[in-house]
């Protein structure tokens, strides 16, 4: 039985150590736990959250609204702001205090989480991280952090307050109560770090080539935790790797920069007027109603500014509301381009901003990515209903409302590698999908990462499908997960891990859960009542905090399926998917036929093109589904060296490439006779039983493919429920009119099964490749290829 930490458990009213655990009824049997109702994990519903998965009567939730003011110093990377924010209670409870996030302190020697992990000696270090390594084993301070300099009520009143690493709570002078609002200011500074040496996910990227700056300012100024009816306060420390619980509200925000930068940021800039050029507005303007990008800021203006940076200063405004963050980016060296998209009914501007470094790839892609993203989450989810979606190139991979951080760079002769181009692809419409998972649909990172990068995982591999359907895409499909999953069990956590405790974070948090949902939309409930149930959650849960009891209970009440065995395997738990086809018992009269031998699997210059070796089941179907399109088929200006590559329409000269690289530094089966009687009433007759072991502890169905003798196939799909009365072994019986040839377990490798070896009777078929998880490593700029690749030496570039 395995244990159930209280970080798992949804609700803060069965954290107690005797509810600790997942309990089952009889775990001493191989019967009844698998399929075990939830109630014993699962929060008890209440007036805010009803056993259906919807918001209660009495729901409610905090609200935040900022007024800030804040000021760009590029010569002493530093920013200082002021902030006003009226906080309001909504809840039924009285706060003697409130909770203040600090994630700046992140990076200070003295106020960060204070959380570590074992570490050792290296062999070969550089000189940065031993000066920043020697800074966090001494007491003395780094300088970094968030810097509080005013803390006053609306009246101008000093306010008590106590900084606990990077938590700020501030004791108010009355109770707050329930109904009632309090406004306070805050003044601030810190010192911006270096983003690409430090790390984190703000900072700044310095370019020694031309010697400029691209700043990207995220998790900037304090702000309010989350007070919610299931937990409290949530003021879980920052250790850089949990991300945020944020409290909706709206944003006035006014960033005093550089004259000549460009500024783009969550929400609508209301003064673009004051802050642009009559060209660059006239530019703007004509985006809104283009259907390709349109260059605000040209490649040549953005050349010209990086050679003579201004001195003067500009301030842009913008407002945002109903958003629970905000964040910005800010630099010369900015392209900007822009198209506006019609999405539930108004119109969407889609924009990108991108250094020269990028331009290649991103004033061909990002911006129309950006609305291929936002369209098609809508489908599955809600309508985007915010007036702007915005990507920005600074080797990065973050995700903000309306605004992302992104990679994807180009070669100094500006070509690129297909990995590049699709990873740049991938990681553009992850982080626009954010908007959706957990922007709109509000659920506490930093608690359960899954609900986050899991659920937009998922819902970004249906768009990666439908953007291009040679998309390899390299989480989703079950086959994806199957080398995590048959990982030692001292090298996995449930999904339903606090992410602070994740080993191997990028497989646990988004590719396992993302598996989950496209094995549940495609295997076992099918697309059509998967997809209302989607959507209902996204809708019932738009602008809300839902916890994974309400994802589990809305997707079971809107589909009419029991998937509580579903839940407790693949997110509870760390059983793998090992189905055996042990034995076949076959049966036919006058027939004495040898089974043919089986044979084993065997092993496999220039890059060959980036299509899957394996066409999975989300492909076939929607190759098929004549209500489906895909972007590059419809968008003509899609279609680059890769695109054609991929379909065989280019070539490539190998020769040049190997000189360019040459100069760089299962079971037998048996028979079982007929009795004569038998032989004469099924002649014509084929019987046939299958007897299974459930090898690796996890239940799924069991999908069994027949090919005949005469070469016909046919797919028995058998419910999970074949399991119920005994989790560890199964059988089915079989007549056909036809004799088998063999027979092949998940046909299309629907279920995540750890091992095909033992899937098949009969003939096997041709050894496939697999794909392994590997950490990805080179140099600190991100998304940008190395080496020669492709499109450097093709005869048709």
């Amino acid at each position: 039985m395995k244990r159930i930490f209280t970080s798992f458990l949804l609700s803060a009213s069965i954290c107690s150590a005797a509810l600790a655990q997942n309990i089952q009824n009889n775990p001493g049997s191989n019967h009844g736990n698998k399929f075990e109702q939830l109630g014993t994990i699962l929060s008890t519903p209440n007036e805010q959250r009803t056993a259906s998965g919807a918001p209660g009567a009495k729901y409610w939730q905090q609200r935040a609204d900022y007024n800030i003011k804040c000021e760009l110093d590029e010569k002493n990377l530093k920013l200082t702001g002021s902030e006003t924010i009226t906080y309001y209670n909504n809840s039924p409870d009285p706060l003697t205090y409130i909770w203040l996030q600090l994630d700046e302190n992140e990076h200070s020697s003295i106020n960060n989480s204070g959380y570590q992990s074992s570490s050792g000696m290296p062999r070969a270090t550089t000189t940065q991280n031993v000066d920043r390594n020697a800074a966090r084993n001494g007491d003395a301070d780094n300088g970094l952090g968030d810097v509080i300099t005013r803390l006053t009520d609306a009246t101008g009143k000093k306010l008590s307050y106590t900084i606990n690493k990077t938590m700020m709570r501030i004791d108010l002078p009355a109770p707050l109560k329930p109904g009632a609002q309090f406004v306070f200011n805050v003044d601030w500074n810190y010192k911006i770090t270096d983003r690409m040496t430090v790390g984190g996910r703000g900072g700044y990227e310095f370019f020694p080539e031309d010697g400029n700056y691209l700043f990207t300012m995220t998790q900037w100024y304090p702000r309010l935790c989350v007070y919610s009816d299931f937990q409290g306060w949530q003021n879980h420390q920052f250790t850089g790797r949990g991300e945020f619980a944020l409290t909706f509200g709206n944003f006035h925000v006014q960033m005093t920069v550089p004259a000549d930068h460009v500024v783009g940021a969550t929400g609508e800039c209301i003064n673009y007027s004051a802050v642009l050029s009559p060209a660059k507005l006239a530019r703007y303007t004509k985006a809104k109603t283009s259907a390709t990008p349109v260059e605000i800021v040209t490649l040549a203006e953005a050349k010209a500014a990086e050679k003579a940076p201004a001195t003067a200063k500009k301030t842009w405004v913008f407002q945002a509301n109903n958003v629970r963050d905000f964040a910005w980016g800010s630099s010369r060296k900015f392209v900007w381009d822009a198209m506006g998209v019609k999405v539930g009914g108004h119109n969407t501007m889609c924009m990108s901003y991108y250094g020269k470094e990028a331009y290649n790839l991103y004033s061909k892609y990002s911006t129309r990515l950006v609305a291929h993203t936002i369209k098609t989450y809508s489908d599955f989810s809600i309508p985007y209903p915010y007036p702007v979606a915005q990507s920005v190139e600074a080797s990065n991979g973050m995700e903000y409302p309306m605004i992302c951080f992104n990679y994807g760079r180009t070669e100094k002769d500006g070509t690129y590698s297909e990995s590049t181009k699709n990873g740049m692809i991938g990681v553009i419409i992850h982080e626009v999908g954010h908007n959706f998972f957990p922007m709109i649909v509000n659920s506490d990172e930093r608690q359960w990462t899954w609900m986050d990068e899991g659920l937009n995982s998922f819902v970004e591999y249906l768009t990666e499908e439908r953007w291009d359907n040679k998309f390899p895409s390299k989480k989703g499909a079950a086959y994806t997960i199957v080398d995590y999953m048959k990982l030692p069990k001292n090298e996995l956590e449930p999904t339903m891990t606090n992410s602070e405790n994740i080993v191997r974070f990028g497989p646990n948090a988004y590719s396992k859960p993302a598996t989950a949902l496209n094995i549940l939309r495609e295997t076992i409930m099918g697309r059509k009542l998967f997809d209302y149930a989607f959507k209902e959650y996204a809708r019932r849960w738009a602008f809300k905090h839902p916890t994974p009891a309400d994802l589990f209970r809305t997707m079971e009440d809107a589909s009419g399926e029991d998937l509580d065995w579903f839940w407790r395997g693949w997110f509870y738990g760390t059983d793998p998917v090992d189905i055996s086809l042990d034995s076949v018992k076959y049966a036919k009269a006058d027939v004495d036929a040898k089974l043919p031998a089986m044979r084993q699997r065997g092993a496999a210059k220039v890059a060959p093109p980036a299509v899957n070796d394996f066409e999975d089941i989300s492909k076939v179907r929607n190759r098929t589904d004549k209500n489906i399109r895909f972007e590059t088929d419809l968008d003509t200006a899609t279609h680059d060296f890769y695109w054609k590559y991929d379909r065989g329409m280019v070539k490539v000269d190998t020769a040049k490439f190997e000189a360019m690289v040459k100069a760089q530094p299962a079971p037998d089966a048996y028979v079982e006779p007929l009795n004569d009687a038998d032989k004469a009433k099924y002649n014509s007759k084929y019987f046939y039983e299958l007897n299974f072991t459930n090898k690796g502890g996890l239940v799924m169905p069991i999908i069994v493919e027949f090919t005949f003798k005469d070469g016909t196939k046919w797919v028995d799909r058998i419910p999970v429920q074949i399991w119920r009365l005994n989790e560890k072994t199964a059988s089915k019986f079989y007549i056909h009119d036809k004799e088998v040839a063999s027979i092949k377990l998940d046909p299309m490798r629907e279920t995540a099964d750890i091992d095909e070896s033992n899937n098949y009777w009969g003939k096997m078929p041709e050894p496939s490749k697999f794909q392994l998880f590997k950490q990805k490593t080179g140099g600190p700029v991100r998304g940008q290829s190395s080496g020669i690749n492709p499109m450097q030496v093709s005869a048709s570039k």
